[in-house]
């Protein structure tokens, strides 16, 4: 099998994403994974103290992404400089797509998941308690859910196609992409 080495601008190679880019990545897709994680574990804990606490998590989590979510998307459209593309054409297209997808995503389970709060009605480590909307309708709440359980399953699936793309441009295309986003600087970015 002969592999395609993808040829890049001049002077490219190198080039990091600055650290605030760097870290408002990582942190929305380290609180993506735990989130989902704790929304597919929360029935585990039989009603109670500790099943509250655990759903208390999963909510404050959510505020921090909703946060951390409008950050990024600031950072992003207001930032002066970005580095130089690495692909061209269809790739390129691709990449641009699926970052816009990733967001509309994030903000589409984070609103569901403020509405499923809002719909259910919550306590907040039993120091917060939000009134459920239209409590007893429990068609509206299984609805809320499960649009939020769709929205988050489909988040998860596509930054995982992101993440396999991203190896994919590592190991087999053999660019930079992946290292440009690493919290570490790589040696083969410092030559």
């Amino acid at each position: 099998m002969r592999h395609t080495i993808v040829t890049q601008p001049a002077g490219t190679q190198g080039l990091r994403h600055d650290s605030a880019t760097i870290a408002l990545h990582w942190i929305s897709a380290l609180l993506v994974v735990v989130l989902w994680t704790i929304g597919q574990t929360v029935d585990v804990f039989p009603n109670g103290p500790l099943r509250i606490d655990y759903r208390s998590v999963h909510i404050m989590l959510g505020v921090a992404l909703a946060a951390v979510l409008l950050v990024r998307l600031g950072w992003r459209l207001t930032r002066r400089e970005t580095l130089p593309p690495l692909g061209h054409g269809v790739l390129r297209a691709i990449a641009r797509a699926t970052h816009w997808l990733l967001y509309v995503l994030l903000a589409i389970a984070v609103g569901l998941g403020a509405a499923n709060v809002w719909v259910r009605g919550d306590s907040i480590l039993n120091l917060l308690r939000v009134p459920p909307y239209d409590p007893g309708n429990r068609a509206l709440m299984h609805l809320v859910g499960d649009w939020h359980a769709l929205a988050a399953n489909t988040l998860l699936i596509v930054a995982g196609v992101h993440a396999a793309a991203a190896l994919f441009h590592h190991y087999v295309l053999r660019d930079a992409t992946l290292r440009r986003m690493l919290p570490w600087e790589s040696r083969q970015s410092r030559t």
